[in-house]
C-alpha cells in the first residue's frame, strides 16, 4: 500500500469559458467537480497505474463529505482522511476555451485544532505500519505547524518507509532538513529553497540540505534528476499543449510508483514525464489521457550519467 498525506485538502471545481476577459460576466460551458488537494490527485493517478492507495489528511464541513463521497468511487483508493470541525477549501479553476490558459484561485483552507492536529499523528504514525512508501504533498492549512512536514518524515524514516516530500515555502525548508529520501520542487520552489535559479546548481545545493534525491520539474523541459546512484534529464519529444494543472502531481505518482516497482531511474522518470505530459490533455488534475501516455512511455528522451552524483 502506497500512502499519500494531503493535509489541506480540497473540492476541485473546474469552469470552462468559451474567452475569459476580465471585468466581464462569463457563461460556463462545463463545471466538473473532483476531490483535490495534490496528494489526492496523486492517489488517483497511482491507482489509475494499478497500485493500491491509503489517502489520509483532513476533511471537514459540507465541502469535505463532498470530497470524500467522490472518493468512494475510485477503485483502488482507501480512504483514512481525519475529521476535522472546519469546512474543507475550494479551488476554483477557470479554462479560457480560445487559448487554453489556466486561472486557479485557492482557498486557504480550515483551521486545524491542536487536538485535531494530535489525533492526525497517531493516526499516521499506524498508517505507516503497512506502507510500502508515503508522499507528503501540498500546502498546510492554518493551526498546523510550519515544520510539520519535518516531524512527518521523520515519522516515515523511524519507520523506514521511503518519504516523498512535495510541497513549497519555510515547509519545504524546513522538511528538506528532515532528510526525505526525495523531494519534487518546481524550478520556482527550488530557487526559493536554495537561491539559486541555474536548475543544475540549485538542485545540487537541495541535496547538501538534507534531501537524498532532488526531481526539480522543470515545466515543457521535463525532468531533472541528481540522486545517489546518477544524474539525468528526461523529457517529452514534443510540447504538449492543455491545460498543465496537475501535471506535477502525476509525476510524483510516477515516481512514486517506479520506487515501490524497484524500477532504475531513467525508467522512473521516463513514467514520470510520460505521465505529466499525459495529464495536460486532461481536463481535470488527477486523471491523464491514457491513450497519450501509452504513445510516450517509449519515446521519452532520459539522458544522464551513471556515476554517482
Amino acid at each position: 500500500m502506497i500512502l499519500t498525506v494531503t493535509l489541506n485538502t480540497a473540492l476541485d471545481i473546474t469552469y470552462r469559458v468559451r474567452s475569459l476577459r476580465p471585468h466581464a460576466s462569463h457563461r460556463v460551458s462545463e463545471v466538473t467537480e473532483r476531490p483535490g488537494g495534490k496528494g489526492l490527485n496523486v492517489a488517483r493517478v497511482l491507482a489509475a497505474l494499478g497500485h493500491e492507495v491509503t489517502v489520509t489528511g483532513f476533511a471537514g464541513g459540507t465541502t469535505g463529505g463532498v470530497v470524500r463521497d467522490g472518493l468512494s468511487g475510485v477503485p483502488g483508493v482507501t480512504d483514512a482522511l481525519m475529521p476535522a470541525a472546519g469546512a474543507t477549501r475550494r479551488t476554483i479553476a477557470v479554462v479560457d476555451e480560445r487559448t487554453g490558459d489556466t486561472t486557479q484561485l485557492n482557498e486557504p483552507g480550515p483551521a486545524v485544532a491542536p487536538a485535531e492536529w494530535n489525533a492526525f499523528q497517531d493516526a499516521y504514525e499506524a498508517l505507516l505500519t503497512g506502507a510500502s512508501a508515503v508522499a507528503l504533498c501540498g500546502s498546510l492549512p492554518p493551526g498546523v505547524p510550519v515544520g510539520a512536514y519535518a516531524g512527518l518524515v521523520r515519522g516515515a524514516r523511524a519507520a523506514g518507509v521511503p518519504v516523498l516530500l512535495d510541497t513549497s515555502g519555510e515547509p519545504l525548508r524546513r522538511g528538506v532538513a528532515a532528510r526525505p529520501d526525495l523531494i519534487k520542487p518546481n524550478a520556482d520552489e527550488l530557487a526559493e529553497l536554495t537561491g539559486s535559479h541555474e536548475p543544475l546548481r540549485a538542485t545540487q545545493a537541495a541535496r547538501r540540505r538534507g534531501a537524498r534525491s532532488v526531481i526539480a520539474s522543470l515545466g515543457a523541459e521535463g525532468l531533472l534528476a541528481v540522486t545517489p546512484e546518477g544524474r539525468w534529464r528526461a523529457a517529452p519529444p514534443a510540447h504538449v499543449h492543455g491545460n498543465p494543472t496537475g501535471a506535477g502531481d502525476s509525476a510524483v505518482a510516477g515516481l512514486l510508483s517506479g520506487l515501490v516497482e524497484h524500477l532504475p531511474w531513467p525508467d522512473r522518470l521516463a513514467r514520470a514525464v510520460a505521465l505529466s505530459a499525459a495529464t495536460v490533455l486532461s481536463p481535470v488534475a488527477g486523471e491523464f489521457d491514457c491513450k497519450l501516455y501509452e504513445e510516450l512511455s517509449g519515446r521519452i528522451l532520459v539522458k544522464g550519467e551513471t556515476s554517482a552524483a
